[in-house]
């Protein structure tokens, strides 16, 4: 068995029963060295720790062999970064839609809603309440 081999085969053995690297491990590993990047560009020695204390919990969490709790923690994470991804994304595919849709929302439920530009006023109905209402466009 080679030296590669075997070195692989200790790092198996090691992280057998352990979390391991997920999305939340890696967003806070971008963290970090966004943090210590700035620290040095700053020389402000708070960030620096504030990178060091990220890299510490990445790898604390890496580690651990709490699975369950490790799977839930990184759960809630891509629940929240899917949810601000799809709000910035659905922002820049209005701004670049804008000239030929217009945009508005339901007066009684909120939803957001589209109409093409140059149609006059028409009815609108809302796909998610049903709410009829006028809208000019």
């Amino acid at each position: 068995m080679t030296f590669w081999q075997r070195l692989r085969n200790g790092v198996q053995q090691l992280m057998y029963g352990r979390h391991g690297a997920d999305e939340f491990s890696l967003a806070l590993l971008i963290f970090g060295m966004i943090l210590s990047l700035l620290g040095g560009i700053t020389r402000f020695p708070v960030l620096d720790l504030l990178g060091m204390a990220t890299y510490v919990y990445s790898l604390y969490r890496m580690f651990s062999k709490n699975l369950a709790k490790r799977t839930a923690e990184n759960q809630k994470f891509v629940g929240l970064w899917s949810g601000a991804i799809g709000g910035v994304r659905q922002f820049f595919v209005r701004l670049r839609n804008q000239r030929n849709y217009k945009y508005f929302k339901c007066p009684e439920c909120h939803a957001r809603l589209r109409l093409p530009r140059k149609v006059g006023e028409v009815t609108v109905t809302c796909g998610k309440c049903k709410h009829a209402f006028k809208q000019k466009a």
